[in-house]
């Protein structure tokens, strides 16, 4: 209930306040536009123009500031194109006239003005007749005893008295009273709805895209990141282990007809050293998407993972359908990622993964009962996994203080 109010007081204030702005705003910039019009031939129209475009742009930020308590989001405000370096004080003059967002400034002060009379109009009724007639007890004991005073209960041929009046007049109250919060609402949206396109559209427009700019530099970084540490890993690894097993068995093969039983040791050195880089080669692999994954889906690829795992795992991931492989892949990584973190870092004694589909989203929660210290800071592994994300309109949420527990939270969108 208390939200109700809150959200009903919210919607009136913005169409009874807002209402004034608007009767003020219409005027000046019809008449500022009318007038740049007219006298831009001879270019006295021009700063006129520009300052008329200011002052929608001074209106505009007004409304934004009102927008985020009738839609709940937080103000935007779009970026206002600048005066190119080093210009001119004319061409700093006129610069209003070179942004697109200005002229939708002005555009909204000029369809505003009905919209906002109407929505005006609306919330004056609907709270008016619910308190003229809740109220009628009070008043109206005084308006029946006035001569010829005919209510409208007797012009309808309900009858007269005070006592009709009353139960009629308090009936339309009431009703009015239920109604009002929808009709308010609706006042306030269809009046925000028009500034949300107009004054904000084109900033969420321009704030989508730098996500998604900063989504694919994100993954690009990740994948190099990911590929300069696969190549650093093999060159220090499994290169150096074969450069190493290749020189043994060139020994073992000159000790073949000279000393077969050193040969018989050199070879079995060899056989040890390639299990060791089998071994390794299997490690580096876990930063691979495995075939498993493409071919059976997440809940068998993770739970191979978990099986490798040197730290024992609580596994539950339910048998969900497929996903896009760009979203398996992510959560893939981060489960891999995290799982050799676990093992390295954190001297857990168990550790848990699960997995949710909910809504429209994949919730991954990996947690250990480790010593803690995990952050996503530049310079550590989880910050890769932070960009891995945010390429697939992921987040990573990382709680981890220090003596544990560790909890890290992926969430993931989904078809």
């Amino acid at each position: 209930m208390r939200s109700l109010i809150r959200r009903i007081l919210l919607d009136t204030r913005y169409t009874l306040v807002g209402f004034p702005a608007a009767v003020l705003a219409f005027p000046i910039t019809v008449a500022g536009l009318a007038a740049g019009v007219g006298t831009s031939v001879v270019w006295v129209g021009v700063p006129i123009l520009a300052g008329t475009l200011l002052i929608a742009r001074a209106f505009a930020d007004g409304e934004r500031g009102w927008l985020s308590d009738v839609l709940g989001r937080p103000p935007v405000r779009p970026r206002y194109k600048a005066p190119p370096v080093g210009a001119g004080r004319f061409r700093r003059l006129i610069n209003p006239l070179t942004s697109g967002q200005s002229w939708l400034d002005l555009l909204h002060t000029i369809v505003n003005f009905p919209i906002a009379l109407v929505s005006f109009v609306l919330t004056v009724v609907f709270w008016a007749v619910p308190l003229a007639g809740l109220t009628w007890p009070v008043y109206g004991i005084f308006l029946s005893r006035i001569p010829d005073n005919r209510e409208l209960p007797e012009l309808l041929g309900l009858g007269d008295g005070y006592l009709i009046n009353t139960v009629f007049y308090m009936a339309i109250g009431l009703l009015f009273l239920m109604i009002m919060p929808f009709v308010v609402r609706g006042a306030a949206l269809l009046r925000a709805g028009l500034g949300r396109v107009l004054l904000t559209g084109v900033a969420e427009l321009h704030e989508r895209i730098d996500d998604l700019a900063e989504g694919r530099a994100a993954a690009v970084s990740a994948e190099a990141n990911a590929l300069r540490k696969l190549e650093r890993d093999i060159h220090d690894g499994p290169q150096q282990r074969l450069v190493s097993l290749a020189m043994e068995l060139s020994r073992a093969q000159r000790q073949l007809a000279k000393d077969p039983e050193a040969a018989q040791d050199t070879i079995k050195s060899a056989i040890t050293a390639t299990r060791d880089t089998l071994d390794e080669l299997r490690a580096l692999s876990r930063g691979i998407a495995p075939p498993i994954l493409s071919d059976r889906g997440l809940a068998p690829a993770l739970a191979a993972l978990a099986g490798r795992s040197t730290v024992p795992v609580d596994l539950d991931v339910p048998e969900t359908g497929r996903y896009d492989a760009a979203v398996e892949n992510a959560v893939y990584f981060v489960v891999a990622e995290s799982l050799t973190n676990v093992a390295k870092h954190s001297r857990a004694t168990v550790c848990t993964v699960r997995l949710a589909h909910t809504g429209d989203r994949l919730v991954l929660t990996i947690g250990d009962d480790g010593v803690g210290g995990a952050h996503v800071a530049k310079g550590h592994g989880l910050a890769g996994l932070a960009d891995r994300l945010r390429a697939v309109d992921g987040e990573l949420t990382v709680s981890s203080p220090e003596g544990g527990p560790t909890v890290i939270v992926a969430e993931v969108p989904c078809a």
